[in-house]
């Protein structure tokens, strides 16, 4: 199942679940438990790292190796692996993602090009085709293109439109607009780790260019944020 779909089920489950299927959406067969169980605790691990509960996070994606692992599918748990990198990297968590790597070897081609998108590495073409399309045109960028931040903002999921604009980041190519676009998103959703993470950003930028007012502005949004619970 290429991340495309994925992200399809992700949001007609209502769960944040590499393993889910789009067959889990619609009448049929009863989901076999392991993969209700895996896409529920999938949904919660990726909602306690975005909060900023890392210990939550931990806990809840062991639940979704257990499951996978019933399976023996190595290459389902490679994708469940994929997705908890991708929330990362939407926080600006960047470097190497060590569970994915750990099973490289059982990975199909389109979560081999959804790695090395997530890195900001320059793709193919073969590969840039591979990406779900909301990714696309930030791959075409990263290989060479141009991005506009109203490309960016057209994606709908919020947590795709973040990790586009942290990819663009990472390969040095998002606009001031781009990073206001990512905090505007992490605020909108009440995702504190992202959150923290573009305002940051955003209040070093304006310390540099000497925005003394916009700088301790963003500073005071940070501490709002810092202490909700």
């Amino acid at each position: 199942m290429t991340m495309n779909r994925w992200l399809k089920a992700m949001r007609c489950c209502g769960a944040a679940a590499a393993v889910a299927t789009l067959a889990a959406c619609a009448s049929g067969p009863p989901v076999p438990d392991w993969q209700a169980n895996a896409r529920a605790a999938m949904d919660q691990a990726t909602a306690a790292y975005l909060s900023g509960d890392s210990a939550a996070e931990a806990r809840a994606f062991e639940r979704v190796r257990e499951q996978i692992s019933r399976t023996g599918r190595p290459e389902l748990l490679a994708r469940a692996e994929l997705m908890r990198c991708a929330a990362h990297v939407a926080s600006l968590v960047f470097g190497p993602c060590p569970g994915f790597e750990r099973l490289r070897n059982d990975a199909a081609p389109a979560e081999l090009a959804y790695a090395e998108h997530l890195a900001a590495r320059p793709l193919s073409r073969e590969d840039i085709e591979r990406l779900p399309p909301a990714q696309q045109a930030v791959a075409a960028a990263v290989a060479g293109g141009d991005m506009s931040a109203a490309t960016v903002q057209g994606i709908d999921d919020p947590l795709s439109r973040l990790i586009a604009a942290a990819v663009l980041f990472q390969a040095g190519k998002a606009s001031p607009a781009t990073l206001a676009l990512a905090a505007d998103t992490a605020s909108a959703q009440g995702w504190r780790r992202p959150l923290l993470a573009w305002l940051e950003v955003l209040a070093l930028r304006a310390e540099r260019s000497g925005a003394v007012d916009e700088a301790q502005r963003l500073r005071r949004q940070m501490l709002l944020v810092q202490g909700a619970k």
